[in-house]
């Protein structure tokens, strides 16, 4: 089998960024995706991103639901997704909460925003060039999450995720920009 040449990467942010942040969703009533969030996921998979999810869920740790809602919940987003072209080649999710059960999750616990290990992790298991990859989140442990894997923040504001996108690419648009922590915001 060939060996897949390396890609950039791009990480959402799921509440607040791919979806409007209701407080611990995890059934598909509660997702309203956000402006733009589905044609801005196309987008990048027409420029040749990878695509990734990485989500704090806390809400596991404190039992308002399980990993298994989680996985359902990404599940039924891909398939929402895939009706509109759009893929998410992998999603991650922490349960780890320092303050609820944290001996439940502890091996979780460097994934958890602002660590940087869920990010890590999909490095790792996927052919992401860091040159050129990015996360897009709305929280400071977002941003510190993709600094501390060494590639850019870009803070979501809110407004039309795929111009937001769009505007990203334009300024990279091979996708080879350096890593750093930077800061955009619309």
């Amino acid at each position: 089998m060939p060996e897949i040449a390396p890609r950039p990467a791009a990480f959402f942010d799921r509440d607040g960024v791919l979806n409007q942040d209701v407080g611990y969703a995890y059934r598909p009533d509660q997702i309203v995706w956000v402006d733009g969030a589905i044609d801005a996921v196309r987008r990048l998979n027409r420029a040749g991103y990878l695509v990734f999810v990485v989500t704090n869920q806390s809400g596991v740790a404190r039992g308002l639901y399980d990993s298994g809602d989680v996985e359902d919940l990404h599940r039924w987003m891909a398939v929402r997704l895939a009706e509109h072209g759009a893929t998410v080649d992998d999603w991650r999710y922490c349960p780890y909460h320092p303050d609820h059960r944290p001996e439940r999750f502890a091996a979780y616990a460097d994934w958890r925003k602002p660590a940087p290990g869920m990010l890590v992790d999909l490095m790792r298991r996927w052919p992401v060039r860091r040159a050129g990859s990015f996360l897009i989140g709305d929280r400071d442990s977002d941003m510190a999450a993709a600094a501390a894997a060494g590639i850019a923040g870009h803070h979501y504001g809110g407004g039309d995720l795929d111009a937001f996108v769009a505007r990203l690419i334009a300024a990279e648009p091979a996708g080879i920009s350096g890593a750093g922590g930077e800061e955009t915001g619309s």
